[in-house]
């Protein structure tokens, strides 16, 4: 499916409440469809907004990975800026920037790691180079020249040598339970369509709309 097309499509049909489904996972689950079935690269791709010690924000594109009624998973080194910022304030934002769609999504919520036999599992599908690399990388601590980094993937290339490659003690996921969702669809003349889904008391979602 061309993107340019669906875009200019959806443009004209604009988002209706009454065609949204009841649950937010439900109408992710439709636009990631969507998404993944045109030409947009990296479909997955979602900047996590987290907050440092000093009130000062941070964005970083992740993968998104997984995803259920639990939450959204992204894996990372639990020694990166972004750990350590999500283990001094664990609420977090996602976007989707959908641009090529006219289309974005912003998740709240809060981050907290997955259990280790997750990352065990997901760790096992990855390559092999990808492996080393977590092992090799010493993600976010300062550097003197990417020779550093090519001479750590020597060594894990040596150390594990005919062997299958650990899950590092240090890596893994990250499981956002999401507060809110807001999806953003694109109109004429910057009217654009928003809804917000938000917890209600019983622990289910209602929707509203939002003025563009």
């Amino acid at each position: 499916m061309n993107a340019k097309d669906l875009r200019q499509r959806l443009i004209e049909q604009g988002l209706n409440r009454s065609e949204m489904e009841a649950s937010p996972l439900g109408q992710f689950e439709l636009w990631y469809k969507e998404a993944i079935e045109t030409d947009i690269h990296e479909p997955g791709a979602m900047s996590l907004t987290t907050v440092d010690a000093d009130g000062q924000p941070w964005q970083r594109l992740v993968l998104l990975k997984l995803f259920d009624e639990k939450g959204f998973v992204f894996f990372t080194n639990y020694e990166s800026r972004k750990a350590k910022q999500i283990a001094l304030n664990p609420r977090v934002s996602l976007l989707f920037p959908w641009h090529t769609l006219g289309r974005q999504l912003n998740i709240t919520g809060e981050a907290e790691k997955v259990s280790t036999a997750e990352s065990l599992m997901y760790f096992a599908t990855r390559l092999r180079g990808s492996q080393l690399g977590a092992w090799a990388s010493g993600q976010s601590q300062l550097i003197s020249s990417r020779s550093i980094l090519e001479t750590g993937i020597d060594s894990m290339k040596r150390k594990f040598a005919n062997k299958e490659v650990p899950l590092p003690p240090f890596w893994g996921g990250y499981r956002v339970k999401p507060v809110t969702f807001e999806f953003w669809q694109e109109r004429k003349g910057r009217l654009h369509d928003r809804f917000i889904y938000q917890r209600n008391e019983a622990g289910g979602w209602f929707c509203e709309r939002l003025a563009p």
